[in-house]
């Protein structure tokens, strides 16, 4: 097995939309998501404008190229203004060599730790043994399964609410 690439992490710029799209195009990362296949650059490219102070989008980089991507949303504020829900994907080639590592714990850090989020939370599809290990290496805990949850590739599918408190 090759060793780990050295990922970095950084903030997602307009360019970095095309290589996105190509992550998302991945037949893992659409099984993982609630992304459809088929997204055309120039739909990836409007909704990456569409700003939003309390979002931030990441990407992961290995040798220059982006092959991962994670997003972070911040609930409106008042009552629930302590949370904020995440979703990420990975290009195939690069699942299960740290990039899904390195974006949560960059993540993690933004929410917790210039956000001042107590409450990170994520759905998971229920098969997704993978993603579930990952976030569960990172403090999420199963609060519970949400059966028929999506539709994805031709059967319903359930999903685990996950949630990682900052005590």
């Amino acid at each position: 097995m090759d060793p780990p690439p050295k990922i970095a992490v950084r903030a997602m710029e307009s360019a970095d939309v095309p290589a996105i799209a190509e992550v998302m195009n991945q037949p893992r990362a659409i099984w993982g998501t609630l992304q459809t296949p088929y997204m055309p650059v120039e739909l990836r490219q409007t909704m990456f404008d569409a700003t939003d102070p309390n979002r931030r989008a990441l990407v992961a980089e290995v040798e220059g190229r982006v092959v991962g991507s994670a997003g972070l949303q911040r609930e409106a504020p008042h009552r629930r203004g302590h949370v904020a829900s995440l979703g990420m994907a990975v290009h195939d080639a690069f699942a299960r060599r740290g990039v899904g590592s390195a974006l949560m714990a960059a993540v993690v850090e933004l929410a917790e730790r210039w956000w001042n989020i107590k409450r990170l939370e994520l759905h998971v599809y229920a098969d997704n043994l993978p993603a579930i290990a990952l976030y569960e290496r990172f403090g999420f805990e199963r609060e519970g399964l949400m059966r028929a949850y999506a539709w994805r590739d031709g059967e319903y599918v359930d999903s685990l609410a996950m949630a990682r408190l900052r005590l």
